[in-house]
């Protein structure tokens, strides 16, 4: 199949945190085949430095997102190697399955540590320079679970769920100086790490009797949603919860 290409999206410097595997890679290739100017982090250095040597031009640098500045670091380095960050997609997540009677204080930190607070940071980091560039975009990943709020994992499902408040304060804030915040909630997508975890055939057809269309959500569907919500072509969405799921909510 042919999909759309986004001119808008041509030499714009995107960062995105999680970017060596799962989504984050699809969303790393996805961007720079646009001819964006994609630098990204992920704790697998291998991998990582490995997505880097097949996509010329792109910038890596591995990071532990629950470092502040290691995270605040690594956006700078990037911005100086490859020019203010105008495109920002805070996608690192860990859906570690937990019980929330038997999480302890500091579990539900740590869980915090890398669902949620890296949002806000990489955010902040890159505010000033979207600000002095006259714009940009802040796309946070979600997940329907926010919504759906299944058992077994309170400390990721309250971490989406502040997201999608706080996507709508910042777009709130910052729409003066034309930056464009929005949260995109994905359905079950089929990642390697779905596949070896938690994707049963009984899991499977549950699912599909949820949904109103009978396909698996693939790491492609989320990705190029993303480049539409980066580019001008959505320059008026600000401020939204877009969720992908194939029909389930």
């Amino acid at each position: 199949m042919a999909y759309a290409t986004y001119p808008s999206l041509q030499d714009k410097v995107v960062f995105i945190t999680g970017g060596a595997s799962g989504i984050g890679a699809t969303v790393v290739e996805t961007f720079h085949a646009q001819k964006a100017k994609v630098a990204f982090v992920d704790l697998d250095e291998a991998d990582g430095m490995a997505m880097a040597e097949r996509l010329p031009g792109s910038w890596f640098q591995r990071c532990d997102v629950t470092d502040v500045a290691a995270l605040q670091g690594a956006i700078k380095a990037a911005a100086d190697a490859l020019g203010p960050i105008t495109v920002l997609i805070n996608n690192v997540a860990n859906d570690t399955r937990h019980v929330a009677a038997e999480m302890t204080p500091e579990q539900w930190q740590k869980n915090q540590a890398v669902n949620l607070d890296p949002v806000f940071i990489a955010s902040t980091a890159v505010y000033p320079m979207m600000k002095e560039a006259g714009g940009g975009v802040i796309i946070n990943v979600s997940s329907i679970n926010a919504l759906l709020g299944p058992a077994d994992l309170v400390g990721y499902v309250a971490a989406k769920g502040a997201i999608n408040a706080m996507s709508k304060t910042l777009a709130r804030e910052w729409g003066k100086d034309n930056i464009r915040v929005n949260a995109l909630s994905p359905g079950w997508v089929i990642t390697e790490r779905q596949l070896k975890l938690w994707l049963t055939p009984e899991a499977e057809a549950d699912w599909m009797k949820q949904v109103a269309l009978q396909k698996r959500i693939m790491p492609d569907d989320i990705a190029r949603l993303m480049l539409f919500m980066a580019s001008d072509d959505s320059q008026m969405i600000t401020g939204q919860n877009i969720v992908i799921d194939g029909g389930r909510t």
